[in-house]
């Protein structure tokens, strides 16, 4: 799903409240990792990861992640990258961004 930046900012600041729900360790992006954000995007839609890089490297892991998991990034703080993927199904859907944004 393509965000727009009006989108963005709003899921960033729902966000605000969240603590992040995955943690990178030293091995960085693993399979593993990838699986755990994975399922925390289907439960919650809207997650922070921790990850405790250099920028450079922090901007390349929040592209691998868009990439292998369909997500956007809606932004990234410190250590912090806040990514959202919309529910397949609207049943299960917890965030309904406002259309006029």
């Amino acid at each position: 799903m393509e965000l727009t930046s009006a989108q963005r900012k709003w899921l960033r600041g729902r966000s605000h409240a969240l603590e992040p729900v995955v943690r990178l360790g030293k091995n960085g992006l693993t399979d593993g990792v990838l699986a755990e954000i994975d399922g925390a995007l289907a439960s919650h839609e809207l997650i922070k990861v921790q990850a405790p890089a250099p920028r450079s490297e922090k901007e390349e892991i929040a592209r691998r992640i868009e990439e292998a998991l369909d997500a956007s990034l809606v932004g990234l703080v410190g250590h912090v990258l806040i990514l959202f993927r919309r529910q397949d199904d609207p049943e299960l859907r917890k965030i309904e961004i406002p259309r006029d944004l």
